[in-house]
């Protein structure tokens, strides 16, 4: 199969310098301020977004080193396939959050609820769609016994970041 290769089109910025400590979702880290840092070529991509109060943003997890398809992830102490976790181990290391856009700055996006690391590579912002993006849900697997931890766990260095 082809390579697949992406170009950065910003960087988001944080107060979290590394991985151990940082909320484990965007869920978790409520009022965290941060701001998205659009590269000025993509600048007249963020018109008519501040129209929007959430954005999904999608980043590459580049402190990763390797991927791992067997993981023990954050909220559970048993191993699971990669695939069945939020893990940042993934084969492809993309990330995504859902944010909250405060305002907009020229090509600076001033945003809350951040739980990435200062200067991770951003690879897409898309516009938060509750009717498109909300889901009724039957079942959420292992994570049903301690999603209830999600505001009260923070990130260590298990996976190498």
């Amino acid at each position: 199969m082809d390579s697949i290769c992406f170009t950065p089109i910003g960087k988001i910025h944080s107060p979290f310098t590394q991985t151990a400590g940082m909320p484990i979702q965007s869920v978790a880290a409520k009022g965290i301020a941060g701001t998205v840092e659009l590269f000025p070529a993509y600048q007249a991509g963020l018109q008519d977004i501040a129209g929007f109060s959430h954005l999904i943003l999608l980043y590459h997890l580049h402190l990763i080193q390797e991927a791992s398809l067997l993981v023990t992830p954050f909220l559970d102490n048993e191993t699971h396939g990669i695939f069945a976790t939020r893990s940042p181990k993934r084969p492809n290391p993309i990330g995504l959050s859902i944010v909250q856009l405060v305002r907009v700055e020229g090509n600076i996006l001033h945003i809350e609820d951040v739980d990435v690391v200062d200067g991770t590579p951003l690879l897409d912002i898309k516009p938060y769609v509750p009717a498109f993006d909300i889901r009724e849900t039957t079942q959420i697997g292992w994570f049903a016994k301690n999603i209830h931890t999600v505001g009260q766990v923070t990130a260590d260095d298990r996976f190498g970041a």
